[in-house]
């Protein structure tokens, strides 16, 4: 035919994107093998049925929440223990427990009648808070404010600040007071000035615990900044309310951590 004249438009349209009905064979046809037998040629869902059957290599790690503590007389660790099984409640987290170095000499320790400290239980250097992905840092009170030895174990922080290696990582905090105006705020109001230093996001338990904030039927230590408890001379040790609130801070804690993860 002459040029132009070979091909006729069909009155019946297919719609684009439309299958084809002329093609419906060639479509579900099995892929042809490469090596030119026709009974080789793998099924369309054999690639599908393998990649299931296969194991994660690169299984997700743990979000890691330090919880960080200074505790003489055993307050402290208390809500620290409980904190963890907080955090160890969220999927995709868990806690880890450390102390700060003690300051005070042994002798010291003693007359004080300080009990030993759980060996169990490891001591932190400044440096290894870069590998957390949050923390919880917990401190008696001394006078409104957070007991020397968690202040030296922040002034040992220097080069982490240099570096910025703390920055954009959540904080938190819980206390112990001896009295109820002890400072179970103002201790931790104070201490905010540690993580903004730092560049780090204060995250603080506000009214997440519910009813339990508002309990005025028993003594009990806490408040929106973070769980406490109040010790008393040290013979009263914490209350199941004031665990309970601790355990909630650090559940709470290890789902914001996981949300910005």
């Amino acid at each position: 035919m002459g040029k132009g004249g070979g091909c006729i438009p069909s009155k019946k349209k297919v719609p684009s994107g439309a299958r084809n009905p002329d093609s419906t064979s060639h479509a579900s046809a099995a892929p042809i093998s490469t090596d030119g037998n026709p009974n080789s040629a793998p099924r369309p869902n054999d690639d599908v049925v393998v990649a299931q059957s296969q194991p994660n290599p690169d299984p997700v790690p743990k979000l890691r929440i330090f919880i960080v503590f200074y505790s003489m007389y055993g307050h402290v660790e208390g809500l620290a223990r409980r904190m963890k099984k907080g955090v160890d409640g969220v999927e995709g987290a868990e806690g880890l427990l450390y102390r700060v170095p003690e300051t005070l000499p042994a002798e010291v320790l003693e007359a004080m009648k300080a009990p030993p400290k759980d060996p169990e239980i490891p001591e932190i250097s400044a440096a290894e808070l870069a590998a957390a992905d949050g923390v919880l840092f917990g401190f008696p009170t001394r006078f409104g404010s957070m007991a020397a030895q968690m202040k030296a174990f922040f002034d040992s922080t220097g080069q982490l600040w240099k570096e910025q290696s703390l920055a954009g990582k959540p904080g938190g905090f819980f206390v112990s007071t001896g009295t109820q105006g002890g400072g179970q705020e103002t201790t931790l109001w104070t201490a905010i000035t540690q993580l903004a230093h730092h560049g780090m996001l204060f995250v603080p338990v506000g009214y997440t615990f519910g009813a339990g904030m508002f309990k005025m039927d028993t003594v009990r230590g806490g408040s929106p900044y973070g769980a406490g408890v109040f010790a008393g001379d040290g013979t009263r040790g914490p209350s199941e309310t004031e665990l309970a609130l601790a355990e909630h801070q650090g559940k709470y804690m290890a789902s914001v951590v996981k949300k910005l993860a």
